[in-house]
């Protein structure tokens, strides 16, 4: 099925070298969450043309049909991605990635992918933590882990890099995790970690689930995937390599609160030596001074502080009472969890101005 999105190209694309020029972008599950906040983002990127939408089962329909709060862009579905598109944002379920990116790179475009098909650097961790072998080593090989707070270096070399990318989205978790523990993990200051992290319902994504609909939500807060979360390999992965170190084994238990989007990661941490909070702020002042969408705050952040924003919101706190440390991240799983670091990402690897397209402010209430 997703082997026929893709238009043969007449020529690979070519990365232009000036700044600032119009950068024509597809996006392939238009109809989901993760892709309708990359098409209401991008419909309003100031370096983008959006000249193609493609959304499972939606050919040949008008975008507001399937996501009527933007009816305003004006844009229809299509069944394949156009061949002048030179980035397509892939949004679709976990393994149903990998065949639409492979065809496209070796058409010459760049991917940005949401999902998890191009996260894990080694194709054994795929059978173990998403239950397939993956069919594209090479592609492994070369695809960029898009978190630009790690990886920014990486990112802005790849228009000058030897052909297409694959730029692998972080997901929601990992994100407001890595943000909250990478300064800690780099000072070689996590003995051991265990994460407690909280979702709204829209990380579920948006096909129908039984276990998700309103009745069951409402009211009620549950953890999942106890026995080991998916997300626990990028994590590691990670935070492994800030730190220059195998950590261990990360605890990590997600549970799913009613509310619709968000994302708060506290995180218990023992140490491998005794910390006190005048190091930490100064630690985490300098790790995240200049970085555009992150802050660090004194008081622990709530996710409606970063709502429908690109922006992630730390906090770290020493115990002296227990000798622990709390580190606490907050993002929209749907923006900096999901489409705006996408459109981040991307930013950097087009040579474009990184806050491009990002730069609103959180809403309230």
């Amino acid at each position: 099925m997703h082997g026929t999105l893709v238009r043969p190209a007449p020529a690979a694309p070519v990365h232009a070298s000036r700044p600032n020029r119009i950068v024509p972008v597809a996006v392939v599950g238009a109809t989901g969450y993760a892709g309708g906040e990359l098409v209401r983002i991008l419909a309003r990127h100031p370096f983008v043309r959006i000249v193609g939408l493609v959304g499972r089962g939606a050919s040949g329909e008008p975008l507001e049909g399937r996501q009527p709060h933007l009816a305003g862009a004006g844009l229809a579905i299509e069944s394949e991605v156009p061949s002048e598109a030179e980035a397509v944002f892939i949004a679709l379920p976990h393994g149903a990635a990998v065949e639409t990116a492979s065809a496209l790179v070796d058409a010459g475009t760049t991917v940005v992918d949401l999902g998890a098909d191009f996260r894990l650097h080694d194709p054994a961790d795929y059978p173990t933590w998403y239950g397939f072998d993956h069919p594209r080593s090479d592609l492994l090989a070369r695809a960029i882990y898009g978190l630009p707070e790690l990886h920014r270096a990486e990112l802005s070399e790849l228009p000058g890099s030897d052909g297409p990318a694959v730029i692998a989205s972080p997901g929601c978790y990992p994100t407001a995790t890595i943000l909250a523990l990478a300064p800690l993990a780099r000072a070689g200051l996590i003995a051991d970690v265990v994460i407690d992290a909280k979702s709204g319902v829209s990380g579920a994504g948006r096909d129908p689930k039984p276990d998700l609909t309103f009745s069951e939500v409402n009211e009620s807060v549950k953890a999942y995937g106890v026995g080991g979360h998916r997300h626990v390999a990028e994590m590691e992965q990670e935070l492994d390599l800030v730190g220059g170190r195998d950590l261990g084994p990360l605890e990590f238990v997600p549970h799913l609160v009613p509310m619709t989007r968000g994302i708060l990661a506290t995180c218990h941490v023992r140490t491998t030596r005794t910390v006190e909070q005048p190091e930490l702020d100064a630690l985490y002042a300098d790790a995240y001074a200049g970085e555009p969408f992150v802050r660090v705050v004194d008081a622990p952040p709530a996710t409606k502080h970063v709502l429908a924003s690109n922006e992630a919101r730390v906090h770290i706190r020493a115990l002296p009472r227990t000798g622990r440390l709390i580190a606490i991240g907050v993002v929209d799983n749907l923006v900096k969890g999901a489409a705006g670091q996408a459109i981040q990402a991307f930013n950097l690897a087009f040579g474009l101005p990184e806050t491009s397209g990002l730069d609103g402010l959180p809403v309230a209430p």
